[in-house]
């Protein structure tokens, strides 16, 4: 690495505290890491992953989600107890 140069970037602290334990874990360092990724990614000409989105954030499911909440403020949310589920293991 010859020409080796620093990148800045900014990450949730606990992501960075969780992604440094793995790194650990694997016997690497974040900078190692990223290096790989880059490397992969430059290679493959993509995104070395699927990347998608997480439906439960989905506008449907948001709305549905504000409706409960708003039934539950409003009162007209009822709620039963009922037994769990079990698994027929």
């Amino acid at each position: 690495m010859a020409n080796a140069v620093n990148v800045n970037f900014r990450m949730d602290s606990d992501l960075k505290k969780s992604m440094e334990a793995l790194c650990e874990e694997l016997g690497m360092s974040m900078t190692t890491a990223f290096t790989i990724f880059a490397k992969k990614m430059t290679r493959e000409h993509k995104i070395p992953f699927e990347v998608s989105a997480d439906p439960f954030y989905s506008d449907a499911n948001l709305k549905h989600l504000e409706n409960i909440v708003s039934d539950i403020h409003s009162g007209k949310a009822h709620f039963e107890e009922h037994d769990l589920l079990e698994d027929d293991d």
